[in-house]
């Protein structure tokens, strides 16, 4: 399964990312849960300190790392498009609770069809973690559209948007499931997060088609809490953990 989690900023796809990879990786699973966030705090949502979260470098950023592979520098402006990528998520990667964390980071540059040395690192890994291996692999997306246009999550098996119950977001789904459908990723599924009553809920379930709907995950302040001290709302929240699981069964019953 290759579940790329994606929406707008702020909605909750990082724990939702995060309580994905920990269900899998308590099945026995082999799990790599990727943060292609520029604000990268997957690993905190997994249950990785403040303090060896900050020691970690994202592929992108290793820019030794980067010119070996593909053999760009400054003074050559030319480079490998299939540089050597195998290696990476096991070697990079942190393992925290039986979840392998990758973070990648993302590329600075404007416009959507990069083709920099670091683009071609980044959607090379992300290549080789989803069309040659058998694990699970989860991605916790940027907020937006960027990546869709860059084509890394050309492959995935699943889009998962998570949105509020708000008009904005709901706009956000649409426009992910038209972008997906152009890199030939027709599962586009959608949860609802921070549903605070049946108003809400009765909302969402007005604007996203029943088959794209996979349920809701209600307001709690103890994901709020859980953020604020740094702890894992794997652990910290049963209620949303629950509400996950149910989720995660209907991807399951996709396969």
């Amino acid at each position: 399964m290759k579940i790329a989690v994606t929406g707008k900023g702020g909605v909750g796809k990082t724990t939702i990312s995060a309580v994905l990879a920990r269900l899998y990786a308590k099945e026995g699973k082999k799990v790599y849960a990727v943060d292609v966030d520029p604000d990268a705090n997957l690993g905190l949502a997994l249950g990785i300190s403040e303090e060896e979260l900050e020691a970690i470098t994202p592929i992108s950023k290793m820019r030794k790392l980067v010119e070996e592979r593909t053999g760009a520098d400054k003074s050559n402006t030319y480079y490998k498009v299939n540089p050597k990528v195998d290696d990476i998520p096991d070697t990079y990667g942190k393992e925290c609770n039986g979840v392998t964390l990758l973070t990648l980071g993302t590329v600075e540059t404007a416009g959507g069809g990069c083709v920099c040395p670091e683009n071609v690192m980044l959607k090379r890994i992300i290549n080789n973690l989803v069309l040659h291996r058998d694990d699970i692999v989860i991605l916790d997306m940027e907020a937006g559209l960027e990546h869709l246009g860059r084509g890394t999550t050309e492959g995935m098996d699943q889009f998962l948007v998570v949105i509020e119950p708000g008009s904005r977001s709901v706009q956000t789904y649409r426009n992910v499931k038209r972008l997906a459908e152009g890199l030939g990723v027709k599962d586009v599924k959608v949860v609802a997060n921070k549903v605070r009553n049946e108003e809400d809920e009765k909302f969402v379930r007005s604007k996203i088609p029943a088959e794209d709907f996979l349920g809701c995950i209600h307001y709690n302040t103890k994901v709020i809490e859980a953020d604020r001290e740094g702890i894992s709302p794997y652990e910290s929240n049963e209620t949303a953990t629950n509400e996950i699981i149910q989720i995660k069964e209907k991807f399951d019953a996709l396969l």
